[in-house]
């Protein structure tokens, strides 16, 4: 990079900021610079560093022994982890073909049975993490690929995650980032389920023991639409009523879920005390439906989960004080009651 560039972008902040003092250093060839200022805009320098990006420059607001400043640098490259990406991709395929096989029994061809168990959950997985994906790349957040988990569960995965890798620039991007990934990943666990019921089920008869799944509302409204009348269903509907189960996880208000990202660009700082009670709410749910219905353990589970998570503060984006329109707001509201709709209280129990 051109250091007129840099350079270039430092007379920007200048012009822009009451900027008292500026230092430069350079480390390892690397220049960068302090500009000091007195009451930063947040929403200017959100747009400034939007621009800077483009040009391959980072510019971040910090905060040094009580005093502001704005670093100026050049991005650091980005080590590629593709790999990564592609062997955890290859290892859950393998993971979640395994567990749809064993929905099979051995006279059917459990091999392609588990393929398209495996394709299935993966196309609800993935589309989740790329919701989440195309919205960063739409705000100029820089996040990495999905992360497929390959685990020895009822599903043969933990799901799948992105890692993201700078600030959320306003509420606005904190929002859409959020709500993206439930929005779609719902929207293609409805599809998958609506092609899985319309699919004939494999034979249990060999099976000694099977899994009872429990019907939250928005699976029941699928079964209507598709004339599902059966006791027992195909594989690749099992894979759709995980997508809404992992949805309603997901959208718990609690930390960084992605309902804590949604509520946090909702109601500001006051999501923190949402998720410092919202695990003793989900206790109270697991213990009520344990003792009424059975099967509600894994409620308690995830209360203990979301305990940790509620323990961190969401940080703040760069622009706190802007808020989210009326729209989003709507919108919010709608993902909450979609996540309440993917609720039942015993999600699956051994018969």
């Amino acid at each position: 990079m051109d250091p007129a560039t840099l350079e270039s972008i430092v007379r920007e902040v200048q012009k822009t900021f009451r900027v008292y003092s500026v230092e430069k250093f350079e480390e390892n060839g690397e220049v960068r610079f302090r500009l000091y200022v007195i009451e930063p805009d947040l929403k200017t320098l959100n747009e400034l560093s939007y621009r800077a990006g483009e040009l391959g420059i980072d510019v971040e607001l910090k905060k040094s022994l009580g005093e502001e400043f704005i670093e100026v640098r050049r991005k650091k490259p980005e080590k590629s982890r593709l790999w990564l990406n592609v062997l955890l991709l290859a290892l859950t395929f393998a993971t979640t073909t395994y567990v749809g096989m064993s929905f099979y029994p051995p006279n059917q061809n459990r091999l392609a049975g588990g393929v398209v168990f495996s394709a299935a959950i993966l196309f609800v997985l993935g589309s989740h993490e790329m919701g989440h994906y195309f919205a960063a790349r739409k705000w100029g957040v820089k996040t990495s690929l999905p992360y497929f988990i390959p685990a020895p569960t009822i599903l043969g995965t933990f799901g799948a995650v992105i890692t993201q890798k700078s600030n959320c620039p306003n509420r606005k991007a904190l929002f859409d980032l959020g709500v993206s990934g439930p929005l779609v990943g719902i929207l293609s666990s409805v599809i998958v389920t609506y092609i899985g019921l319309k699919m004939p089920a494999p034979s249990v008869s060999f099976h000694t023991h099977y899994v009872v799944i429990g019907e939250p509302p928005l699976y029941r409204a699928v079964e209507f639409l598709a004339h599902f009348r059966g006791n027992f269903m195909n594989p690749v509907a099992f894979a759709g009523w995980a997508g809404m189960f992992l949805t309603c996880l997901n959208m718990i208000p609690v930390g960084q879920l992605d309902g804590g990202h949604v509520l946090r660009a909702m109601i500001g700082k006051a999501s923190d005390q949402v998720s410092k009670v919202m695990p003793l709410v989900v206790l109270g749910i697991g213990y009520w439906a344990d003792m009424c219905c059975g099967g509600g353990a894994i409620w308690i589970v995830w209360s203990l989960i979301l305990l940790f998570f509620s323990f961190v503060p969401h940080p703040s984006p760069v622009d706190d004080s802007t808020k989210i329109d009326k729209k989003r707001y709507v919108t919010g509201v709608i993902a909450f009651v979609i996540a309440a709709l993917c609720f039942t209280p015993a999600p699956f129990r051994m018969k």
